[in-house]
């Protein structure tokens, strides 16, 4: 076999590998930091009953186990991958990395729900520091464009297969260890990504950098906007629509909303371009991620209460009961080359999308009626994902300049978290409205059981038809991109690469 050749990436005139198996040591770093991103929040799902009734935490705290890191992660996004294309992408995931192993080995010490969630703050943090610039690093590591997809393909595999394997490992876990061993379990992949970054990655080289500022007082109006947005809704609950601390919390979300909008519009170097957003293909594909986010958040919460509080089946059993997702994550893999050429990118991403939004739909109308339809959902929802996944960031990569790729995989990141934190923050806080007392609390009499199942109902219905709202947004915008000719490989495809994508 003769020596693997190398190719010049048109955007930083830097050789590249001619091959996926040539960058192995980089795209597992690379995929063992997506495997954390999916694997942390599925993991932990499984095990809310378990950490609730250990640390007596309230229906809000619970949430916010969860909610706490998809705020953090998302609400900081942004200004990393704008930090990451001023100093190194490679220089922020290293330092965010570090801190992820660190955040992840204090769980070991915490004791109260606080304690948790400033764990998760944490988390959240290292997550938004490291999960873009998995992407960004996959676009500046290959030359060939198909090479960049391919990979980007093998990258999100594996956070994709995290997310399937996730409620089943964590349900078969916590029946025979406390569930502080899920987090525990971030340290070595931690160290994975690290080493497999650090020696399979090199340095940003200073041509490759924006020399603007970073637009800090930007990026801390969007945090702050995205924070009021998650916490308003559970604040009104809890305190009531006249309380002082409901009014405050919507005084300062509108005022932080306001603001994020005036500094974008008119910073000189803003943290977010809004003409960049507005691009066809970048809107479509965050509308996609959005929509696909919010679906699959709030059916994996949804899932979990339905199953062990709603059911009463213990964590081992609600495992099992998930095992159709992994099924179909795992085995999709082979389809969706082949079905992303029968129907086009555009055509792809906007079928994947709907098809998770129609799971989520199906669970929130017909899942009271039995298990079967949980398993339709599920199916429905993995099969989506399973596409989607690997063609919105695709879109929106592609449909942006070639400096911008930090922040643009933030963008893609961003959405998917936000609609994350949103399905999570509108299903607590439906439940929390809906039925009175903590759900951790073992009495169940039937009139609580059918206010919470009604509230289960109203949460995935009403994230159902918002997640629609944004596939259609997505349609209507990639009608209105360029058409774009089919790219052609730049070389036959080596039987290794081909069945290193079949995952």
């Amino acid at each position: 076999m003769s020596a693997p050749s190398a190719s010049t990436n048109p955007s930083t005139g830097r050789d590249g590998p001619s091959r996926l198996r040539d960058a192995w040591v980089a795209l597992a770093g690379l995929s063992a930091v997506f495997l954390f991103e999916m694997l942390d929040n599925s993991i932990l799902t499984v095990a809310l009953p378990t950490i609730g009734r250990d640390l007596h935490a309230s229906t809000t705290g619970l949430q916010w186990v969860t909610g706490a890191y998809s705020v953090a992660f998302g609400g900081l996004m942004l200004l990393f991958g704008a930090v990451a294309d001023r100093i190194g992408r490679r220089r922020v995931m290293l330092v965010g990395l570090v801190l992820l192993a660190v955040a992840s080995a204090a769980t070991a010490f915490v004791d109260s729900t606080g304690e948790l969630i400033a764990v998760r703050v944490l988390m959240g943090v290292a997550a938004a520091m490291t999960t873009p610039g998995s992407m960004a690093l996959a676009f500046r590591l290959f030359a060939a464009e198909d090479l960049r997809v391919r990979a980007l393909t093998v990258i999100s595999t594996a956070g994709l297969v995290g997310l399937a394997v996730g409620p089943t490992v964590g349900g078969f876990v916590l029946a025979v260890a406390p569930w502080q061993v899920l987090l525990l379990a971030n340290v070595p992949i931690a160290i994975l990504a690290l080493v497999g970054i650090a020696t399979g990655v090199a340095a940003d080289q200073r041509s490759d950098l924006r020399p603007d500022p970073v637009d800090v007082t930007g990026a801390l109006l969007g945090t702050a906007a995205v924070v009021g947005v998650l916490l308003t809704p559970t604040v009104v609950v809890e305190s009531g629509w006249a309380s002082r601390e409901a009014l405050v919390a919507v005084a300062a979300t509108v005022a932080a909303v306001i603001g994020f909008g005036i500094r974008v519009s008119t910073a000189r170097h803003p943290v977010l371009d809004l003409r960049m957003v507005a691009r066809p293909l970048v809107a479509s594909g965050l509308a996609y991620k959005a929509a696909s986010g919010l679906a699959v958040a709030g059916l994996s919460y949804l899932v979990t209460l339905q199953l062990q509080f709603a059911w009463g089946w213990p964590p081992a059993l609600a495992a099992i009961g998930t095992l159709p997702q992994v099924v179909v994550l795992l085995a999709g893999g082979r389809f969706v080359g082949p079905v992303v050429q029968r129907l086009g990118l555009g055509r792809a991403a906007w079928v994947s999308a709907a098809a998770v939004v129609s799971g989520l739909a199906v669970f929130g109308a017909l899942s009271r009626f039995g298990y079967g339809w949980v398993v339709v959902a599920l199916v429905l929802v993995a099969a989506g994902m399973r596409v989607v996944g690997a063609v919105a960031g695709t879109s929106v990569l592609t449909g942006l300049p070639a400096d911008r790729t930090g922040v643009g995989a933030a963008l893609v990141d961003t959405a998917s978290e936000l609609a994350s934190g949103v399905g999570v923050a509108v299903t607590g806080t439906v439940v929390a409205a809906l039925v009175a007392g903590s759900i951790t609390t073992t009495h169940w009499s039937p009139a609580r059981l059918d206010a919470f199942q009604g509230a289960l109902t109203v949460s995935g219905l009403s994230l159902a038809l918002v997640a629609a709202l944004l596939v259609v947004v997505g349609l209507v915008r990639s009608r209105s991109a360029p058409v774009r000719p089919r790219s052609t490989p730049s070389r036959p495809v080596p039987a290794a690469d081909q069945e290193s994508t079949h995952v």
